[in-house]
């Protein structure tokens, strides 16, 4: 999980499942609380609430860490055991609360059984469900409940829970793989582009290196026995040295330019999907490379702080070329105070990048709008 507005949605989107299993799975709580209310037995109502107030705990702690793909593999299982000790003393406390007028254990069994698709996988989930049910008949039995109520309702609605519980998680699991796919598919962009340079490096030096060993090879033995020769293969050596040098930094200058364009639509598109509404207005015609370049430095710092340093809902970024400037313009809501300023390293190292060529780096937030203006003289 790497990109910051993309996780911040999926943040979003785990709290709302997580919501969502909370209201599902509560709402079979609420009525163990109806026994609750009927017992007139001061001792079983305590004893009750003791009961059904440690399994709740133990089932919060199991819902957050279904929605909670990074959590610990021991601290899941630590809570997975919480939540069986905690069903297994809520048999004495909560089962004879209410008994012969509310089955208060069946709900809860239900509440269990709509818990399993967030424990088990599906062969497993029938089985608990099946152990889940011999007990609330076995706990009917004890306190005189008529056995049909315990199977309809741990049975009945506990599946139906457990099935809405299913789907929920199900979609969770489905955002989660999306945005690992995401994170993958963006690290395997950058090994295949290093390894595709490392291949351009290699076939570049590779010949050259060859041939540079081999004439130095040769200028050494010629030297004891024609020194004439063997300068004039040393100053070929050098020769060879200067040109493959200079195909290297060619190579590495091609490696480091960037399309303006390009730019421009990589980084709505980062923009976009991470929340983002964001419009881009490309420049009139096409600029010079240089300057294209210094633009599409400073344009992917500004895109980094529009991540970084606030919660922004919408971005423009508009270049407009006339009178001889070309102006880049970044506008986005959601500035923050912590936001950088125009002693930020990052900033500071773009308008040092700009100042050679003429160009200037201004910022400023105005009614929580942040502006970052980019201007560099280019040729008419």
């Amino acid at each position: 999980m790497t990109v910051e507005g993309a996780d911040r949605r999926l943040r979003r989107a785990r709290q709302l499942t997580l919501a969502s299993l909370a209201i599902n799975l509560g709402a079979t709580l609420l009525l163990p609380g109806v026994g609750l209310a009927r017992e007139p037995d001061a001792v079983r109502v305590v004893l009750g609430v003791v009961g059904l107030l440690a399994f709740v705990a133990a089932q919060a702690g199991v819902v957050h860490a279904a929605v909670t793909p990074w959590l610990p593999g021991d601290r899941r299982r630590r809570r997975h055991l919480a939540l069986g000790v905690a069903t297994l003393v809520s048999v004495p406390l909560v089962g004879p609360v209410a008994a012969g007028a509310w089955p208060t254990w069946a709900w809860l069994g239900a509440s269990l059984v709509g818990m399993f698709p967030l424990l088990f996988r599906p062969a497993p989930v029938a089985a608990a469900t099946a152990a889940v049910l011999v007990v609330s008949v076995a706990v009917a039995g004890w306190t005189g409940e008529p056995l049909r109520h315990a199977l309809l309702v741990t049975g009945g609605v506990g599946v139906g829970v457990a099935a809405i519980s299913w789907v929920q998680v199900w979609f969770w699991d489905l955002l989660v793989e999306a945005r690992q796919g995401q994170a993958a598919r963006a690290r395997l962009a950058a090994a295949e582009e290093r390894l595709r340079f490392a291949r351009d490096v290699h076939d570049l030096l590779g010949h050259d290196l060859t041939v540079l060993a081999l004439k130095a090879e040769l200028a050494a033995r010629l030297a004891p026995v024609d020194a004439a020769r063997a300068g004039r293969e040393a100053a070929e050596v050098q020769r060879l040295a200067g040109v493959a040098l200079h195909r290297v930094r060619e190579a590495v200058h091609g490696y480091r330019t960037v399309d303006l364009a390009e730019q421009m639509t990589a980084v709505g598109e980062v923009l976009r999907t991470s929340g983002v509404r964001c419009t881009v207005v490309p420049p009139d015609g096409d600029l010079a490379p240089e300057a294209a370049a210094d633009l599409a430095a400073v344009l992917r710092e500004a895109g980094t702080n529009v991540l970084r340093h606030s919660r922004a809902e919408w971005c423009r970024i508009e270049i407009i070329r006339e009178d001889g400037l070309v102006t880049m313009t970044v506008r986005n809501d959601g500035a923050r105070g912590d936001g950088p300023d125009e002693r930020s390293g990052g900033l500071r190292g773009l308008a040092d990048r700009l100042a050679p060529a003429g160009g200037t780096v201004r910022t400023h937030t105005e009614g929580g709008v942040f502006h970052l203006v980019a201007t560099l003289p280019v040729p008419s």
